[in-house]
C-alpha cells in the first residue's frame, strides 16, 4: 500500500500514513487520493489496526506541512485543455473525505504547518485533529474562484455562530487557538515532540480512552485562548441575510477589523462569494453524505457553467487561478466585477444537480 507520495505502515496497533509529496507541499493528486482510499479501506477490515493516523512532510523531513490541498495547476491546465480527468479526481476525493468522516477506528490527524482546502478535508473528519503553533488552517478557495468544497459546507457551517460564512467568504487563515475556538482542531500538540508523540502510538492501545488521555497528557500544550477572535463582532455583520449586506455594513462601520474584511471580501470572486454564502447556508441543514453530494453538483457548474455560457476556459477558477498561481499578477478579471452585480439567476443553477438521483456520481454516500 505505499506509494511514492503515500507511505503506508502498520506498527503497534496503528495504521501511519504519510503524505510525502513535500515539494508541492503534500498537494494531493488522484494517485494520491486513490493510495489513501485503498489504505483505509484495507485498514478498516483488518482487525490489527485500531487506528490510523495521518501526517504530512516537509523537504526537512516528516511534519512542518500537513496538505496545501488539491493540485491546482492540474485544475488549471484541464480547465484550458477541456480534460475531463477533474471529473473521477472530485468524485474519488468527496468519497475519500466521507470515508474518513464515517470510518469506524479513531483517525488522528497531525494537522502541523499548512493545511489548506483538501487538507482540511483529509483532516476534519478525523477523530483527533491535533494542531501545533505551526499550524494554519484555511479555506481559501473564492481567492481563486471556487467555493469551501471538500464538505467545507459541512463542517464550516458547524462552526460557532457565523463564523462559517466569515471563513468560507475571506479565506481567513486560523492558527492553533483560532481554530480550536472555531471548533475546527481538537487538541493542539507540543511541535518539538511531534516525532515522539507520533512514535508513542505505536506503544499504545489507542482504542482505550484511558491510554490516549494518557497520551495527551504527555505530548499536548495548552493554547493560548486570548489569540481566538471576537465571535460578537463576527457574528454582527456574518449573520446578516446577504452578501452585499454584509459587505456594505462592514464599509459603514469605521473599525480597522471591518474595514480590513471589506476590503478582502472586495478582493474575492463576486461571484463565488455569493455561491459559498449559499452554500454554508443550506450546508446547515444536511449531513455530510448531503452536503458532499450538493458540493460535487457545485464543482461540476464550476468547472463546466453553462448557464453562464461560458467555457471552461473562462471560468472564475481558471481566471482565479492564473492570476494567483500562473501569471501571479494579483489582479483577477472577475466576471461580474462586483458583488453588486451578481444577480440569483447566476447564483441558483450552482446548486441544480446535472444528475439524475439514480446516476450520481456520489449516490451511494449515506
Amino acid at each position: 500500500m505505499t506509494t511514492h507520495d503515500v507511505l503506508c505502515e502498520v506498527r503497534g496497533r496503528v495504521g501511519f500514513i504519510t503524505l510525502n509529496r513535500p515539494q508541492s507541499l503534500n498537494a494531493l493528486t488522484l494517485p494520491m487520493i486513490r493510495a489513501l482510499t485503498t489504505c483505509l479501506l484495507a485498514w478498516r477490515e483488518d482487525g490489527r489496526v485500531k487506528a490510523v493516523a495521518l501526517r504530512g512532510c516537509n523537504k526537512a523531513g516528516p511534519f512542518g506541512a500537513f496538505c496545501a490541498g488539491g493540485d491546482i495547476r492540474f485544475f488549471h491546465q484541464a480547465l484550458l485543455s477541456g480534460d475531463p480527468a477533474p471529473e473521477d479526481f472530485f468524485t474519488e476525493e468527496y468519497s475519500l473525505n466521507h470515508l474518513i468522516h464515517r470510518y469506524p477506528k479513531p483517525v488522528l490527524a497531525f494537522m502541523d504547518g499548512v493545511v489548506m482546502g483538501g487538507g482540511m478535508g483529509l483532516s476534519q473528519g478525523a477523530s483527533y485533529r491535533l494542531v501545533t503553533s505551526r499550524s494554519k488552517l484555511a479555506m481559501p478557495e473564492t481567492t481563486i474562484g471556487l467555493f469551501p468544497d471538500v464538505g467545507g459546507g459541512y463542517f464550516l457551517s458547524r462552526c460557532p455562530g457565523h463564523g462559517g460564512e466569515w471563513l468560507a467568504l475571506t479565506g481567513t487563515s486560523l492558527g492553533a487557538a483560532q481554530a480550536i475556538q472555531q471548533g475546527l482542531a481538537d487538541h493542539c500538540l507540543d511541535a518539538e515532540r511531534l516525532p515522539q508523540a507520533w512514535d508513542a502510538l505505536a506503544e499504545i492501545n489507542p482504542t482505550d480512552a484511558g491510554q490516549m488521555v494518557a497520551w495527551l497528557a504527555v505530548f499536548a500544550v495548552h493554547h493560548d485562548r486570548q489569540a481566538g477572535f471576537d465571535r460578537s463582532r463576527i457574528d454582527a455583520f456574518f449573520a446578516l441575510d446577504s452578501v452585499c449586506a454584509i459587505v456594505h455594513a462592514l464599509e459603514a462601520d469605521t473599525s480597522e477589523w471591518a474595514q480590513r474584511t471589506a476590503l478582502q471580501l472586495r478582493q474575492r470572486s463576486p461571484l463565488m462569494l455569493h455561491v459559498a454564502f449559499e452554500q454554508i447556508r443550506r450546508a446547515r441543514h444536511l449531513t455530510v453524505a448531503q452536503d458532499l453530494q450538493m458540493e460535487r453538483d457545485m464543482m461540476r457548474h464550476c468547472f463546466f457553467p453553462r448557464h453562464l455560457a461560458r467555457s471552461g476556459a473562462q471560468t472564475e477558477t481558471a481566471e482565479g487561478i492564473r492570476a494567483l498561481v500562473i501569471d501571479k499578477d494579483n489582479v483577477p478579471r472577475w466576471q461580474p466585477a462586483r458583488i453588486e452585480d451578481v444577480t440569483p439567476e447566476m447564483v441558483e443553477p450552482f446548486f441544480d444537480s446535472p444528475w439524475l438521483p439514480h446516476c450520481h456520481p456520489l449516490r451511494t454516500l449515506a
